[in-house]
């Protein structure tokens, strides 16, 4: 009986990040063969950002009954833990890598996770949809301060000082926040569009996750995995056991079990999120140890969090 548990934990485990795995490898190799290309991947990755994450977000959300009364200790705990974290790492790395610069890519790189495409993703094989009340809320909070820690930190280190209004801006035009926040007035005014509408935009959300994962395949390179290995397995390390060992311990602490639990230890555990690299690239930093970051969360992630989950799954945590 006891080998037949473990089995159904492990075959559940696997459930959630092998279609991951085999959706980012079809990437790779459509990618290699030639059937898409960079300016397939530069305008996929926009319609998903721009357009159908936002509508899978804010469809989900809006059909969910939120009130004033609902819950948001999870997203405000996520809050404080990743704050606390990402000082963590800022104070540990300091120790071993004395340059500002390497050091606040490596932070960024260990600390912001692809939530949005990954995290969820993990998330929905897990849960399904119901996972949307829970994890929306989680995604739209942490994302607002991913942003933020982002640039201050990478702003402080490569000499350029931090504007509040180019940060405020930046979060006031993010689709996903747009998206979610209007789909929260939806739903606690008690505001129904159209069928039509919805029939619509369930169209264009049921294609964001496999379109966002093909790109998020074909983008990995793997040729940058040259210069730089120390720092970029170091702060691999703390994106995929510090970071998700950190927050799903907290959130043990504070007595969250099965979905929440599950949501905080999936969207930690997702790798580093690509926004990371453009941020990076764009403020004249080491583009190539963010890129070195990303390929190496993003596969090791798999099996790193098929192992946690199977750990959690073992004790009856999620």
């Amino acid at each position: 009986m006891a080998l037949n548990n473990f089995l159904d934990v492990l075959v559940f485990s696997f459930s959630i990040t092998m279609p991951i795995f085999l959706i980012l490898v079809l990437g790779v190799i459509l990618y290699r063969i030639r059937i898409i290309n960079d300016n397939f991947i530069d305008v996929a990755s926009k319609l998903v950002f721009n357009v159908t994450l936002p509508a899978l977000l804010f469809i989900s959300i809006s059909k969910t009954n939120l009130t004033s009364n609902t819950d948001l200790s999870l997203v405000l705990y996520a809050l404080g833990a990743v704050t606390f974290t990402y000082i963590a790492l800022e104070l540990v790395l300091s120790i071993w890598f004395p340059d500002k610069a390497e050091r606040a890519v490596l932070v960024q790189g260990a600390f912001r996770s692809n939530m949005g495409i990954i995290g969820l993703a993990y998330c929905i094989n897990a849960y399904g949809n119901d996972v949307f009340a829970v994890a929306s809320v989680y995604l739209g909070g942490v994302t607002i301060l991913f942003n933020i820690l982002s640039v201050i930190g990478l702003s402080r280190a490569l000499g350029t000082n931090p504007n509040a209004t180019s940060i405020l801006k930046g979060i006031a035009k993010n689709p996903l926040i747009i998206a979610i926040l209007a789909a929260f007035a939806a739903s606690m005014t008690g505001l129904s569009l159209p069928s039509t509408l919805y029939k619509a935009g369930d169209y264009f959300a049921q294609m964001t996750l496999p379109l966002a994962l093909l790109c998020a395949g074909a983008s990995l390179n793997f040729s940058s995995l040259k210069n730089g290995m120390k720092g970029a397995i170091v702060a691999s390390i703390g994106k995929l056991l510090f970071i998700p060992f950190a927050l799903t311990f907290g959130g043990y602490l504070l007595g969250y079990r099965g979905m929440e639990l599950g949501v905080l230890f999936l969207m930690s555990s997702a790798p580093t999120a690509s926004a990371s690299y453009i941020m990076v690239r764009a403020m004249k930093g080491n583009s190539a140890l963010a890129a070195n970051i990303i390929v190496i969360t993003t596969i090791a992630s798999l099996l790193s969090t098929s192992i946690g989950v199977t750990l959690l799954r073992s004790f009856d945590l999620i």
